[in-house]
């Protein structure tokens, strides 16, 4: 089983049909389909990602377009751990992206997928674009 984490910036290019980031990030979270890939994202990454919706599609669809998102998603786990280790690392300057990343690595991510790749320069896992993990992993369906 391939578990994934994906930030933030991809699920607002999904939520908003954001171009041209839009498609891939739409293929990346359809391979949930797939039996051998999960696909996670954190409680935070959501909030962000809405913010952004409610702000282009009002409450009601944003709230609608959540819902969607989280029948084919797992949220992974941000709490006190997460938090203490994010803190704890000095190679992390941005406090989110570091939440980000130790929940990724409390979920057993393989890989972070992001459209801000330089985001994560002190991650000790893979981290792509969505283009990029398309390319590398799905190469047949690219």
């Amino acid at each position: 089983m391939t578990k994934i984490f994906l930030d933030a910036n991809v699920l607002v290019a999904v939520l908003n049909k954001e171009y041209p980031v839009f498609s891939d990030a739409a293929r990346v979270i359809s391979l949930n389909e797939n039996k051998n890939i999960q696909i996670f994202t954190s409680a935070v990454c959501l909030a962000i990602a809405f913010y952004f919706a409610e702000k282009k599609s009002g409450n009601l669809l944003a709230r609608k377009k959540i819902k969607l998102l989280l029948e084919h998603i797992y949220i992974s786990k941000a709490d006190e751990e997460v938090v203490t280790q994010a803190i704890k690392n000095p190679m992390i300057h941005d406090f989110e992206d570091g939440i980000e990343y130790y929940s990724a690595i409390y979920s057993d991510c393989k890989y972070i997928v992001t459209e801000n790749i330089k985001d994560f320069y002190f991650s000790e896992i893979p981290v792509m674009d969505c283009a990029s993990f398309l390319r590398q992993f799905m190469i047949d369906k690219y």
